[in-house]
């Protein structure tokens, strides 16, 4: 059957330079977007019944924006001043440069990982006599609490954000030819939406092996995936995908 409908559980992209529009455009199908979770603060009280202490840590492990924004949302509801010696460890180039959103760059301790977390460990190791804090969310990649405590560092969690699944029951009666996922969560929302949720002929693309067991495990079918040293990103898959059933 051919694509002619695609529906992907993210935000809009933000920039018209997306390679989303450029297969939209190239392939002439319709894509839309949606997302089946989204990230809700953890109030105050709830941070301060984990005993954080923002007083007691000199360094901290940003691993995404929202990292970022819950962070300086909490100090700012502790009423915690940030010192401007506090050093910053952050997984990507693009979470340092979002944290110019509460701080002065160029003023401040930032040391800057290569895109995943052991990367970022190679330069908190060199900074081991400081006090850790890691802003997390209520679900934390288990690779992430083994390489700290591989590290021997001072270090301490702090559940700061939450996943929750989005509402989409506005999609009931709509269909498309594919949906693409990106995470377990976007599976368990879908299914939490729609418990009676049946594939039949809608294609599933899914990116990453953990998505792909979350798939498996509810018993649908996976007709694409990334990545693969073929088509290292979603759009790739997606457009060799097209090109060959629309083909027909």
């Amino acid at each position: 059957m051919k694509v002619k409908t695609i529906l992907v559980s993210q935000p809009a992209p933000k920039t018209e330079t997306s390679p989303y529009f450029d297969l939209a455009e190239k392939q002439k199908v319709k894509i839309d977007f949606r997302s089946f979770i989204h990230v809700e603060g953890i109030p105050v009280k709830e941070v301060r019944a984990q005993k954080i202490d923002l007083n007691n840590y000199t360094a901290i492990i940003l691993t995404s924006r929202n990292a970022v924004d819950n962070f300086f949302r909490i100090a700012e509801e502790m009423r915690f001043t940030v010192p401007d010696d506090m050093k910053y460890f952050c997984q990507s180039e693009a979470v340092a440069y979002y944290l110019q959103k509460y701080v002065v760059y160029r003023k401040r301790k930032i040391y800057v990982g290569n895109r995943t977390f052991p990367e970022l460990t190679k330069l908190i190791k060199k900074h081991k006599d400081e006090k850790f804090l890691l802003p997390s969310s209520d679900k934390l990649k288990a690779l992430i609490p083994a390489e700290l405590d591989k590290l021997g560092v001072d270090w301490k969690r702090a559940d700061l954000y939450r996943t929750v699944v989005s509402d989409l029951t506005d999609l009931e009666n709509v269909f498309y030819d594919v949906l693409v996922f990106f995470s377990p969560s976007g599976i368990d929302s879908l299914f939490k939406n729609f418990p009676n949720f049946k594939q039949n002929d809608t294609r599933i693309a899914v990116f990453g092996n953990s998505t792909i067991k979350a798939v498996e495990k509810r018993g649908l079918r996976v007709d694409i995936s990334a990545p693969t040293p073929e088509t290292p990103s979603m759009t790739m898959a997606l457009d060799k995908y097209i090109k060959e059933v629309n083909k027909k």
